[in-house]
């Protein structure tokens, strides 16, 4: 069976990892340009931060008797930040092909019968992840996000999930470009303090617009980079169904407060996982959690506490 049907069949939600850049620029003392973590791949010391951290989630999931969802570092590594970046198209599909190898080699080394290890490629905004300064129309973003999601096909991941999408456009087109390559998909939108899109749209309509452009391609929607408390309540309607995911932050900073920060808010582990608790009955096809910026493994080890998944 493939890991992906074992994902959307298993009893249990997988354990995917948390706020991955944060944590290299707070905890690792590392300098990410452009909050990049891609190319940490290019040294050994970035690639040893990287596996120190994705294994404490491994040793979470190998606890809790449930799956891995092992992320790609390829957040940034798309054609929207390239120029930005001095990077080119080839530079892009190589970093993302090196994204993958690296997650390849870990799960050959982490992975067990019992804990399957899913490759999940990461592809994030073109734009900046909490503002909008320019949304693309869904052709445009498709066409924009095509080189690395093809890259990332190509490299053998298997589930593309794009994360903190701001508005309903770019996750159309970015979803179009998925299902050319044949990839399984998640959208993933964050949203304000108030719990709707940097738009002023609502969750619930910004999944039916997404899911009705899309014919229903993505095997289920998610919603990270924001506080349980910021959107627990816009997880209620008809879209609801289809949400199969949390990463959430750890503080209740808003999206502002969070750009101007210059110490890292990790909020309350403890709280962090009694409000994913609520999630259980909230979310009958919760698939994935795990956690965004400034959550950790203490974050997501108190979610699989308050989600009954036995942490040893």
């Amino acid at each position: 069976m493939r890991r992906v049907d074992r994902l959307m069949t298993s009893p249990h939600p997988w354990i995917a990892d948390a706020g991955l850049e944060t944590a290299m620029i707070f905890h690792e003392g590392l300098d990410l340009p452009y909050f990049a973590s891609f190319p940490l791949l290019d040294s050994d010391a970035g690639r040893a931060a990287l596996a120190r951290w994705f294994d404490q989630f491994a040793d979470l999931a190998r606890a809790g008797g449930t799956g891995f969802v092992l992320d790609t570092a390829t957040w940034r590594a798309n054609m929207g930040w390239a120029q930005a970046m001095g990077l080119g198209e080839a530079d892009i599909r190589a970093a993302n092909r090196k994204a993958v190898d690296f997650a390849q080699a870990m799960r050959a080394r982490v992975e067990t019968a019992a804990m399957p290890v899913l490759i999940n490629g990461i592809v994030g905004p073109a734009g900046d992840g909490y503002r909008i300064e320019t949304m693309l129309d869904a052709v445009a973003a498709e066409a924009m996000h095509l080189p690395q999601i093809a890259a990332l096909a190509e490299a053998g991941v298997d589930l593309l999930t794009v994360m903190t999408m701001t508005y309903p456009a770019e996750a159309i087109g970015v979803a179009r470009a998925a299902a050319r390559t044949g990839l399984p998909h998640v959208i993933s939108f964050t949203v304000e303090t108030d719990g709707r899109l940097a738009t002023g749209q609502s969750l619930q309509d910004a999944l039916a617009e997404v899911e009705e452009e899309t014919g229903g391609s993505a095997l289920f929607y998610m919603v990270n980079c924001a506080h349980p408390t910021h959107f627990n309540a816009a997880l209620d309607g008809p879209m609801r169904g289809r949400i199969g995911g949390i990463r959430a932050n750890a503080s209740r900073q808003s999206h502002a407060e969070l750009d101007e920060a210059t110490i890292l808010d990790d909020g309350d582990p403890a709280e962090f996982g009694a409000l994913y608790g609520a999630f259980r009955d909230q979310l009958p096809n919760l698939r994935i959690i795990g956690g965004c910026c400034g959550s950790d493994h203490r974050h997501v080890a108190a979610a699989c506490e308050h989600l009954h998944l036995s942490i040893a």
